[in-house]
């Protein structure tokens, strides 16, 4: 049984990416697996100061949900992180939430990584977010295992009849 955190940068409840953890999720616990979703917009992130007092620390001056948001991805076998693609980019709230990895940046390593992208655009608009996921997260010393793309969907609901449910529960499941 592995540990797994969903990380869903969704601004929208039941929104596609949210919708996909959730696919991913059931195929996880399915499986045996012990998993728990945070929605990073009910969480309190402020954004990072560029203090730099965490180097000497270790810890963020910034008291809010990031410490607990750390400590559980440093327990996690699995981390999934979701976001929807906003301009070709990763929206805010979860730029915002990486940003804040600075603390604990050399702790974040050794984990298994699977990526959730949703948005209007078809695979080419949102490979920039997939590209970037991928190199911090990798330069975190982690390991990519799989992208579920949420392509073409953008009202609240478009992705419940695409292929990405199958692959969400499938990546869920086979974790």
């Amino acid at each position: 049984m592995k540990d797994i955190l969903i990380l869903s940068a969704s601004p929208r409840k039941n929104g596609n990416s949210d919708v996909l953890c959730h696919q991913f999720m059931k195929g996880a616990q399915a499986a045996g697996h012990h998993v728990e979703l945070i929605s990073l917009y009910e969480r309190d992130t402020a954004f990072c100061r560029a203090c730099y007092a965490c180097f000497d620390s270790g810890h963020c001056v910034i008291r809010d949900d990031m410490e607990e948001i750390l400590d559980k991805m440093q327990r996690a076998d699995v981390i999934v992180i979701a976001t929807p693609t906003y301009f070709y980019a990763m929206n805010g709230k979860l730029k915002t939430v990486i940003d804040r990895f600075l603390p604990r940046c050399q702790d974040l390593g050794g984990h298994e990584v699977y990526l959730i992208i949703t948005g209007h655009d078809g695979r080419d608009g949102l490979k920039l977010v997939e590209t970037e996921l991928t190199r911090i997260f990798s330069g975190l010393g982690n390991e990519i295992k799989g992208c579920i793309w949420g392509e073409r969907v953008w009202q609240k609901g478009e992705v419940e009849n695409t292929r990405a449910m199958q692959e969400a529960y499938q990546a869920g499941y086979g974790v």
